[in-house]
């Protein structure tokens, strides 16, 4: 047989529930005999003969329905104590996270202070970068840039700022503030040392680089007025007490700039992008950015060069894959042009370079000099050894030659235009020759890159440009780092800057979807006036600003005038006129017509033939009293001249007049 199971059986349960019927029966018992008038009457008992049903008694009912709706009431009451903890914890949080995003409260309101900014070059126009910053009592000068002609300014190198609003307020400018060492930011410092002198501040490779250009334009005893600032140290200047903050652009040692005035802090970026693996590992000093954006901004001025791009601009360092490959596969010499002042594109050319045994020559006297002071600073650490002079190229093989140079922006005097139009001395394009153009052509110089970029392909090189798109990239932010100074900063008012007016009119777009009230925001051109005060920003005027012609070859301002003469010869050519009058015969007894860049030799016979019948029917005609002046004399057959010309030509030509009476 089979041993009884005395393992616990849940499903078994009537040895272990008859102690409790038996023990339930005679609570019932007990119920009953204590509380009679809960049983029900006999008579209304239908099965009598049958044990009677268990029956809870009302009262127990009562009292158990009523716990469990205070126990209900009570978890009722606990979760909407609950829910509206949870609700106030959203509105509290989301609160401070408004109030973080605009830390405006910690702005002085109550201040009469204010500060007024005037642009005198960078609005309107790519380069040229300068502002100024004045109180009641003081002024700094931000950035002393240069920018490029129009391929209509015949002559001119380059065009600096109108210096004439400077004279007007020279005896409050306590300084001049510089945040990078690019040429649209510093080029133009020379020439205003020529007219005005104040205390200029700036890193060590911008004073390096202006300090060169000083001995260059012969300043050389304006050297001790370069003042050498510490990033993360504020210094006070007049009224201003200014701190450089470390930010990554294409030119290393770039700054940005927290300025604090008692009216409030004004931020300004300068040139700026948010690398976060810079070729010296010194990124974006974020940290300084935020710390100011929590202290509650009044006013931020914001570089908008790249304000149409979206996304993010490129590392510097996504460079260096694609030279290795270009060196890597080069038979012949290569020949690297960029931006001089790239001092980091042009370390990363010569580092690989070394790597694949090749000597450096450097072609350019801005090259030379900007490498020389990187090196001399301790910015870049190259060997002596590696360096070979232009002469010297010719003793190499070709696969060992690398090449730096300046043209990039295909400028007719440069190292690169000389060598491709053989009218270089010692390098001459070969058709072995991988040529790299590590840059973009800037807005207006588009036509030079393109002539340069003809004459290296028709001399049978191979040319590395735009089909590369890791060839070059920019040192300027695109709208998400954009966004990311506008979120880091917080400004209650902005004025985006350097570009053309549709740069910053869609800089102003991005502000505004990252917080920045519309009515916050102005757009300046250069000369405009805004006042700005942590109750409001406004136009206040406009003072006189414009350009000024540079003949850089010769260090020497060029005039308008002679400008305006060049661009109508060579838009309309000249007519040279020589003539003999007759006063008392009223008549033209020689005359003589030259015309240059006109029309062809048989158009210009017809023209002159013309020209001098109408001379001669105006002579005779002529009142007496205009015939003894001789300047009105002048005018009046200069006008002729220059309608029946029109009428013929649709021009105006330039006209020069000799006029000998007797």
């Amino acid at each position: 047989m089979n041993e009884p199971n005395n393992k616990p059986n849940p499903h078994n349960t009537q040895d272990s529930t008859q102690p409790k019927r038996r023990f339930f029966n005679n609570r019932f018992k007990r119920d009953q005999n204590r509380e009679p008038h809960n049983r029900e009457p006999q008579s209304h008992q239908k099965n009598q003969g049958e044990p009677q049903r268990r029956q809870w008694p009302n009262r127990n009912r009562q009292e158990n329905q009523g716990g469990a709706r205070e126990v209900q009431g009570a978890s009722e009451r606990g979760n909407l104590a609950f829910h509206k903890d949870l609700k106030k914890g959203v509105e509290t949080n989301t609160r401070i996270q408004k109030n973080s995003l605009n830390p405006h409260n910690k702005l002085n309101l109550n201040t009469k202070a204010s500060v007024r900014i005037t642009p005198l070059g960078g609005l309107g126009e790519i380069g040229g970068n300068m502002m100024v910053m004045e109180t009641e009592k003081s002024a700094i000068i931000i950035d002393v840039g240069m920018s490029f002609p129009e391929e209509n300014m015949h002559g001119v190198d380059i065009l600096i700022p109108d210096f004439t609003y400077l004279h007007t307020i020279k005896d409050k400018i306590a300084g001049i503030i510089i945040t990078h060492a690019h040429e649209d930011h510093i080029g133009a410092v020379p020439y205003l040392f020529k007219e005005l002198q104040f205390p200029l501040y700036g890193t060590p490779l911008a004073l390096g680089m202006i300090g060169a250009k000083f001995d260059e334009h012969g300043l050389k005893k304006f050297r001790p007025m370069l003042k050498v600032i510490q990033k993360r140290e504020p210094v006070q200047i007049g009224e201003f007490e200014i701190e450089w903050i470390h930010i990554t652009h294409s030119i290393i040692d770039s700054s940005a700039l927290a300025i604090k005035t008692e009216a409030g802090i004004i931020f300004h970026t300068g040139d700026f992008k948010i690398d976060h693996t810079p070729i010296d590992n010194l990124p974006t000093d974020l940290h300084r950015l935020a710390h100011y954006g929590e202290q509650g901004v009044m006013l931020l001025l914001s570089d908008s060069t790249n304000s149409h791009k979206s996304g993010c601009t490129q590392s510097e360092a996504v460079v260096g894959p694609t030279f290795d490959s270009l060196f890597k596969s080069a038979q012949g010499r290569v020949i690297m042009s960029t931006f001089s002042s790239n001092i980091h594109r042009v370390y990363q050319a010569i580092t690989y370079g070394i790597k694949y045994g090749r000597k450096v020559c450097v072609i350019g006297r801005s090259m030379e000099k900007n490498i020389d002071i990187a090196r001399e600073l301790g910015y870049i650490d190259l060997p002596n050894s590696i360096f070979i002079e232009a002469h010297e190229v010719e003793k190499y093989p070709e696969n060992e030659i690398l090449i730096v140079t300046t043209g990039s922006q295909g400028e007719t005097m440069s190292a690169l235009y000389r060598m491709a139009t053989d009218e270089h001395r010692h390098v001459k394009i070969k058709s072995s020759d991988l040529i790299i153009l590590s840059a973009k052509a800037i807005p207006g110089n588009e036509g030079s890159v393109s002539a340069v970029l003809n004459f290296l392909m028709k001399a049978g090189a191979s040319v590395a440009y735009q089909d590369f798109s890791e060839i070059h990239v920019s040192g300027h932010a695109a709208q998400e780092e954009q966004k990311l100074m506008l979120r880091l900063i917080k400004p209650k008012f902005f004025l985006p800057v350097h570009g053309e007016y549709n740069h910053v009119a869609k800089h102003k777009d991005t502000a505004i979807k990252c917080g920045v009230l519309e009515k916050n925001i102005l757009l300046m051109e250069d000369g405009d006036q805004i006042e700005v005060n942590p109750s409001y920003m406004r136009k206040v005027g406009n003072v006189k600003s414009g350009k000024v012609f540079i003949d850089n070859q010769a260090c020497k301002e060029v005039d308008s005038s002679t400008i305006k003469d060049r661009q109508d010869l060579a838009d309309a050519g000249l007519v040279s006129m020589v003539a003999f009058i007759t006063q008392s015969e009223q008549k033209i007894r020689s005359l003589e017509i030259e015309m240059i860049g006109i029309a062809n030799e048989k158009e210009q016979k017809e023209l002159q033939k013309e020209l001098q019948g109408a001379l001669e029917m105006s002579i005779r005609t002529i009142k007496p009293e205009v015939l003894n002046n001789k300047k009105l004399l002048e005018g009046e057959i200069r006008n002729l001249t220059r309608k029946l010309l029109f009428k013929k030509l649709k021009k105006y030509p330039a006209i020069m007049l000799h006029i000998f009476t007797a």
